[in-house]
């Protein structure tokens, strides 16, 4: 019986932190609905170029590079519960100021360039949240979470990442169903962005009543609350046994700098942040509906086909779910790896011969599919868990930093490399997804089963 009250208690604090991952979806993904308004309201109509387009639909990502790059400094200094509570007041700053960027300053619905860079600035400071949810989220749950499960646990991140973007593809399309282009570029584009509020309040509420996480607490000479936290989720036997451990490994290395275990542990991480968005799924996610548009397809049936793959995704994060800690983090990654080249060279293929329609719907779909079983889950699995606890907080900020800045660059050129090529923008994509495969077959370590205080042995070999 008492197994079972613990594992409830884990899984009620894990889907309290998801929610973060909920949000981090849901703000990357509410401007596919709301970026051909964008365009039309603050772009084109001060005949503006594709380059600040680009810029503005990614603007976030400037946001979520400074949140990862500074999560080390406030999960530390702060902790990691507070870093999330953190996260959620700025996810609902954004929402409100992104859907009203005109508030205090600007007359409403009259476009200027000094309206252009308010809602970028909103934009960015929701992308902070983004940033901070990014790396807490995954640290949290990686620090509760029994090593047996952690795989499965942390993968219910990437889940409700994927969900939030499914949910917010849901609300972007009943927003504009029936609507007019002029009343959803008036209006719509707005309602959208103010549409997260809601969960952004719940999140931001809920974090209040969680609890810290044992790791940190231990990291802070706090071992009689960390003893206590780890004896609610695993009891006391097996809380004394893991605080034990706790304890060595944070006395492993005094100075806790990070280069402590090497360069091989940051560069393994910076490059699966790195390849996680070189393989190009965010340009599928940001300009979903852009993309179906120009296959022929209608805007409200492109709304349509945008929530049909934001379904693939879900179904296929959920595989990853299930398998991550059965059969391993490598396989997935490998696997998946394969299957998105795939789909990006079949792409790249009937672009450069001008085929758009059904088969171009079926390759994405195989490429997003391949992506969510595996990259998505499994690269924040790894980010999660492969750090020692000394240095953890410090380099999944490095790693996490360098994902954001790697998405940035992959969403913001996304449009001008269009202009250029489109064929040749999906064989980058494919030559990016073998390549991916290479790397984790040569550099990177299976994890599965490992407690987090082991992975200092992979790296102190």
């Amino acid at each position: 019986m008492m197994e079972k009250q613990n594992k409830i208690l884990v899984y009620v604090v894990t889907i309290v932190a998801t929610l973060g991952g909920l949000l981090f979806g849901y703000d990357t993904a509410v401007i596919s609905g709301a970026e051909k308004s964008i365009q039309a309201f603050l772009i084109d109509s001060q005949g503006l170029s594709s380059f600040l387009h680009g810029i503005t639909v990614s603007s976030a990502l400037i946001g979520c590079i400074i949140g990862g790059a500074i999560s080390g400094i406030v999960s530390s200094r702060y902790g990691r519960k507070k870093a999330l509570i953190i996260a959620g007041f700025l996810f609902l700053l954004s929402a409100l100021g992104s859907g009203n960027p005109e508030f205090l300053f600007f007359e409403r619905g009259t476009p200027s360039i000094g309206l252009l860079w308010m809602f970028n600035f909103y934009r960015i400071i929701g992308g902070i949240g983004v940033g901070l949810a990014s790396a807490v989220c995954p640290m949290y749950i990686g620090e509760i979470a029994p090593a047996e499960i952690r795989g499965k646990l942390v993968s219910l991140n990437q889940f409700a990442i994927i969900f939030g973007m499914l949910v917010v593809y849901f609300v972007n399309w009943g927003i504009a169903d029936g609507q007019s282009i002029e009343w959803i570029n008036e209006i719509g584009w707005r309602r959208m962005f103010v549409s997260e509020a809601i969960p952004a309040s719940i999140f931001a509420g809920l974090m209040f009543f969680m609890p810290e996480t044992p790791r940190y607490l231990a990291l802070q000479n706090k071992d009689e609350k960390a003893l206590s936290i780890l004896t609610r989720f695993n009891g006391a036997e097996k809380a004394n046994e893991i605080l034990v451990a706790i304890k060595k490994s944070v006395k492993t290395t005094t100075k806790g700098k990070i280069l402590s275990y090497g360069k091989g542990v940051i560069i393994v991480g910076v490059l699966l942040s790195v390849f996680q968005q070189f393989v190009g799924i965010n340009v599928a996610l940001y300009y979903a509906p852009r993309i179906f548009e120009s296959m022929g397809a209608a805007k409200d049936a492109s709304m349509l086909q945008t929530i049909i793959m934001g379904l693939v995704n879900v179904v296929f994060t959920v595989i990853a779910i299930l398998t991550v800690d059965k059969w391993g983090r490598k396989p997935l990654l490998i696997t998946g790896s394969i299957g998105m080249a795939i789909g990006m060279f079949a792409i790249s293929i009937l672009a450069f011969q001008g085929i758009i329609g059904m088969a171009t719907l079926v390759f994405i779909i195989i490429y997003t599919a391949s992506f969510m079983m595996s990259w998505g889950p499994v690269c924040w699995v790894l980010i999660s868990e492969i750090y020692p606890n000394k240095i953890r907080s410090q380099a999944i900020a490095i790693a996490v930093a360098a994902q954001w800045a790697a998405n940035f660059f992959i969403s913001s050129t996304y449009p001008p490399m269009m202009e250029f090529s489109s064929g040749g923008t999906y064989l980058f994509y494919g030559i990016m997804s073998v390549v991916s495969a290479l790397f984790v077959w040569k550099m990177v370590p299976e994890t599965k089963g490992k407690t987090l205080e082991e992975m200092e042995r992979l790296w102190t070999k």
